[in-house]
């Protein structure tokens, strides 16, 4: 069973400006649900379990694409471990969505989540996420967080390491400041721009995805930086 990886650099789900790009999701999920209704289970951790962020998420995936929606809340312990592991079993795709990166993934390992994503992974259910769903599976992450430094304030941060690599999302907006780490550090990176994703396939860029941003291929060498786009890229 392949192992999918969609990951988004940032957009509002709320104003549906990556709509495109969750409209390529939802048939990756039709596909994955064969004649049943196919099912997305939002995670929102990162946005310490905020219920709008779920209410636009059900929104675009039920209003628009006919997918049962259905949220895992374990921030402030609504529901038990048992009850979300049963909708992980259910789930045609998981979609993580974005907030403070470091909180989720801490959060995540002492709940018990991680063990239910990385099986849910495993077994072939797509996986998704928006900025901070987005950066959580590299070696490195660029982001902000809360606790560690305050909001706004970006710094690398060891990700779950699933992808071997650094990322930023929001690369747009991060573009300068990011290139200069990089270029520091002297590594290559990925840059994705909101309204922009990378498909991964059993741990392989296969393509970028485009409904109005890029996701570029940064290169540092000799003192400088250079980028490309991802290729092949799938304009929405």
């Amino acid at each position: 069973m392949d192992k999918r990886l969609i990951c988004i650099g940032g957009g509002e789900l709320k104003t549906k400006e990556t709509l495109k790009i969750d409209g390529y999701i939802a048939e990756l999920a039709k596909t994955h649900a064969g004649e049943k209704r196919a099912y997305g289970l939002f995670i929102p951790t990162a946005s310490h379990d905020s219920m709008p962020y779920f209410n636009s998420f059900r929104k675009t995936y039920t209003s628009v694409y006919d997918i049962k929606a259905d949220v895992a809340l374990t921030v402030y312990g609504e529901m038990d471990m048992e009850r979300i592991a049963e909708k992980f079993q259910k789930a045609d795709f998981i979609y993580v969505g974005g907030g403070d990166t470091v909180f989720m993934l801490e959060h995540w390992k002492k709940s018990g989540m991680l063990e239910l994503i990385r099986d849910a992974y495993e077994r072939g259910v797509i996986v998704c996420g928006l900025s901070a769903g987005a950066i959580c599976w590299f070696e490195t992450m660029y982001s902000d967080s809360v606790q560690e430094c305050g909001e706004g304030r970006y710094a690398l941060y060891p990700g779950l390491n699933w992808i071997k690599g650094i990322i930023s999302p929001h690369y747009g907006l991060r573009a300068l400041d990011f290139d200069e780490i990089i270029s520091y550090n002297n590594k290559d990176a990925i840059g994705l721009e909101d309204n922009s994703a990378i498909e991964i396939v059993n741990g392989e860029i296969v393509r970028s995805i485009s409904c109005g941003g890029s996701a570029y291929r940064i290169h540092s060498g000799g003192g400088r930086v250079s980028k490309e786009i991802i290729r092949p890229q799938l304009v929405l």
